[in-house]
């Protein structure tokens, strides 16, 4: 098979489409000739990505609806009968997390397995990854990175639910897609974790990019709560090619197996960033005044809530399996981000344009 061919009429399911990594991978798929539908809420920030771009629009099938009303969402997709999934929709950010701790835990892990059980009941092959995050390792706050079997946990509500959605799937897929006891079962499962992701039309509350790109539009000094902390920065397109990559083999695996065997890509994969790029909040910020001239201060009004000051993963498994490693450098990222808005704010580009534009030039391995 032409691997440029592979996505071509594909029906794909996005739950979490009208978010950020959820509207650039609809626009990625969509340039691969895939058949996008989607589930989730409605857009939260003006503007959106997902207004912006028009992807209403542009999707075969655009669904309003929360993945915790599992009548419906299992309606929904008996009548999209996807036959590749990308589950992303979950409640995404840690502070939000501390003021709604019962909302994350439903939506993160009974949202997650209202899909899986919904999933369950169709009669076609379906390849299913399911996105939690980096955060799902328990944080010991050391300097080398997490690989896919060390010890999962979480401080914060965001972080628990997504260590505990894992065991969850983990547990669906032990307990109803091990051929040894399930010669029929439809799904082949993966989780992918990542986080930390920046790219253009990222309009997020409590994010340092979003935060710091509205503070310069605005004209005003930046206000950053913790300079020290490190975070493993890389574009949104890297952990989506790695999304992509494993979607595909998990499919054509899923599809070519007889089901005396596992499908050898269900399993965990991390797609991070090169220990390179890892750099303090602070680093980050004065890399975007390169390109974006302003000014930033302490937050000192801030309210203290633990987050994780250091968190790195290590993708050796990516690598090997799926030959995936990160294409841009730190610099080239937050110069391609700082672009993407400048264009949109000030040169008047549409956001699908400039997302069209980065995804070719990534595909192509443009570096500028």
């Amino acid at each position: 098979m032409n691997k440029n061919s592979f996505w071509k009429n594909k029906k794909v399911l996005i739950t979490g489409h009208t978010g950020f990594k959820g509207s650039w991978l609809s626009v990625w798929l969509i340039k691969k000739g895939a058949k996008v539908s989607g589930i989730s809420l409605k857009p939260n920030t003006t503007p959106s990505l997902f207004n912006e771009l028009a992807l209403a629009g542009k999707l075969q099938n655009n669904y309003f609806q929360d993945i915790r009303e599992k009548t419906k969402l299992r309606e929904i997709i008996e009548n999209i009968k996807p036959d590749i999934v990308f589950h992303l929709a979950a409640q995404p950010l840690v502070r939000e997390s501390y003021k709604d701790p019962l909302g994350t835990w439903d939506v993160n892990v009974m949202g997650s397995l209202n899909v899986l059980y919904s999933l369950s009941k169709l009669s076609n092959i379906c390849a299913v990854l399911m996105i939690t995050t980096d955060k799902v390792y328990k944080n010991k706050e050391w300097n080398y990175g997490y690989r896919e079997n060390d010890e999962l946990g979480g401080y914060d509500p965001y972080s628990a639910s997504k260590a505990a959605c894992e065991i969850a799937i983990e547990s669906w897929r032990s307990s109803f897609c091990d051929p040894k006891d399930n010669s029929e079962s439809n799904l082949a499962i993966a989780t992918a974790r990542a986080g930390n992701v920046i790219g253009g039309g990222d309009w997020a509350k409590d994010r340092i990019l979003p935060d710091t790109i509205n503070s310069l539009y605005k004209n005003e000094e930046i206000l950053v709560r913790n300079p020290e902390s490190k975070r493993p920065w890389q574009h949104v397109l890297e952990p989506l090619s790695g999304y992509l990559s494993l979607a595909e083999k998990l499919y054509l695996t899923q599809q070519n197996i007889k089901y005396e065997k596992k499908n050898s890509f269900s399993t965990s994969f991390n797609f991070g960033s090169n220990l390179e790029s890892n750099k303090k909040v602070s680093e980050l910020v004065n890399q975007i005044l390169i390109y974006w001239k302003g000014s930033w201060k302490l937050d000192i009004n801030k309210t203290y809530l633990h987050e994780a000051k250091q968190l790195h993963l290590n993708t050796d498994k990516a690598f090997r399996i799926l030959d995936w490693h990160q294409l841009w450098d730190f610099e080239t990222t937050i110069k391609k981000t700082v672009f993407w808005y400048k264009n949109f704010y000030k040169n008047g580009i549409k956001a699908f344009d400039l997302c069209i534009d980065d995804i070719t030039c990534f595909e192509n391995n443009k570096l500028i």
